[in-house]
């Protein structure tokens, strides 16, 4: 999103908080040190703007003061931060100061690089605000992955990240899509992502978190967001946590009969392939920004359409940046190692044995092979009917470059790339780029193409240019 205006720089950003006289707030923070405090601290008039800062390292004094947590660095502690200091702050100056003041809470609990420290770095982050004063309150809260390699350099971007988080929701909440845009200042996806956001509350009224999430990765904070069938956000390892998981990639418009076989008969192999004991896997959906393209932009409410649709199978939604399956599978790995399969048909399966998608790779194909198959991954691959010829194109017969071949028997002799069996006839001869066509044209007979609730919401919602018969 283009922005032809300097952006402030964090010390700017600070003192601006700072010289507003109507804002008025506390400051808590767990791990990393109280680094979103002194920045306030640091550039001046910081008392007419901080009414507390606290730092509850310990655990038995965070206990006392907010309660017994199972994790510490976790969104339902962060919740409870920043909603008891938001309360006892309006509780106790509201009939001082109420009348011209808008207050917020700020919090972020953190699991920095320490000595002893291993693992993911990352932590919750909010500010709960009354965007005028007396107002109900609204909130944001943002999960995030710190990345450099070191502590110091880990507080440096915690501290910049906060204060633009405090910033984007006092001063830009009337404009959420340039919000998160500068939750960026200063800093680079080289050094902190934010891999989840949450609005909620009257200053953010009309808001969609699922198109909050899309432009989190379309924007560069994360290379993938995540958002359950209902429509709420999370942030994905809390999905994906020593999960057995199964992807289907799609564009999804619309949701086919071909998708829902394709997932049903490879999730019943899966889980009997993966030898998954008494555990339902984690079945996701996933679109990327490719899926998305619509000849050089993103239409947003086509993509609220897809979603909406993908609503209806109850499956949680996976919105990525990444181009190739090797990507996906390293980001489907730094959450879990139980078994992980990927749904896909015939030309996605023609897509990864065609080098150019790995021509930035020192080791070129092998290498991104090595990425994606190195945790025993599976391909489940449904078959294509051929339109002009009427052949069917399986696993056993797909021809790949000649150079490619040995490789290719070897991943199908190692059952790393398998057909999906028992599908449906059909089906086969579905394509959801038809279907699309026959709705727009306001041709008849594409329903049968469709399950029946994607049929209804479609025509309900007049989904993809769909206009019914007068």
């Amino acid at each position: 999103m283009p922005n032809d205006h300097p952006r402030p720089s964090t010390r700017q950003k600070a003192l601006s908080i700072n010289l507003a006289p109507e804002l008025y707030g506390t400051f808590s923070e767990i791990g990393a040190g109280q680094e979103v405090a002194r920045w306030f601290f640091k550039v001046g008039g910081a008392s007419g703007t901080i009414a507390k800062t606290m730092s509850a390292y310990d655990m038995t004094i965070s206990d006392v003061i907010y309660g017994k947590e199972q994790r510490y660095v976790s969104l339902s502690r962060l919740e409870t931060m920043v909603r008891r200091e938001f309360d006892l702050l309006v509780k106790r100056l509201t009939s001082e100061r109420g009348r011209n003041t808008r207050f917020f809470s700020f919090a972020d609990t953190v699991k920095a690089k320490s000595y002893l420290g291993k693992g993911e770095y990352h932590g919750w982050m909010g500010i709960r605000f009354q965007h005028r004063p007396k107002a109900e309150p609204s909130e944001i809260i943002i999960h995030l992955r710190l990345l450099d390699s070191e502590n110091v350099q880990q507080q440096e971007a915690l501290g910049i990240l906060g204060v633009n988080l405090i910033y984007g929701a006092m001063l830009l909440y009337r404009q959420p899509e340039n919000l998160i845009l500068s939750l960026m200042d200063e800093l680079s996806l080289a050094r902190i992502e934010v891999d989840m956001i949450r609005f909620n509350g009257p200053a953010f009224q009309g808001v969609d978190n699922r198109l909050m999430s899309l432009q989190l990765v379309q924007n560069g904070l994360s290379e993938a967001a995540m958002f359950k069938a209902s429509g709420e956000v999370v942030q994905p390892s809390e999905l994906l946590y020593k999960k057995a998981v199964l992807v289907e990639r799609g564009s999804f418009r619309p949701v086919t009969r071909v998708s829902i076989d394709m997932l049903e008969r490879a999730l019943a192999q899966f889980s009997k392939e993966a030898k998954i004991k008494k555990e339902k896997p984690l079945v996701i959906l996933e679109m990327t920004l490719r899926n998305l393209n619509d000849h050089g932009r993103i239409n947003y409410q086509d993509f609220l359409d897809r979603v909406d649709l993908l609503g209806t199978l109850g499956y949680p939604v996976l919105i990525s940046n990444y181009d190739t399956h090797y990507r996906l599978a390293s980001f489907l790995f730094r959450h879990t190692q139980k078994p992980i399969g990927v749904v896909m048909g015939i030309p996605t399966l023609r897509e990864i044995f065609d080098e150019k998608y790995y021509s930035k790779l020192a080791g070129g194909i092998l290498e991104a092979f090595g990425r994606l198959f190195k945790n025993d991954l599976k391909l489940y691959v449904y078959p294509l009917l051929e339109k002009k010829s009427s052949d069917k194109i399986t696993v056993g017969n797909l021809k790949v470059p000649k150079k490619l071949r040995h490789l290719y028997a070897f991943l199908k002799e190692n059952r790393n790339i398998v057909d999906i069996e028992k599908y449906n006839e059909d089906y086969l001869s579905i394509f959801s780029r038809n279907v699309l066509s026959r709705i727009r044209k306001g041709e008849t007979g594409w329903e049968k193409s469709l399950p029946p609730k994607v049929v209804q919401r479609i025509k309900r919602k007049k989904l993809f240019g769909y206009k019914p018969k007068k």
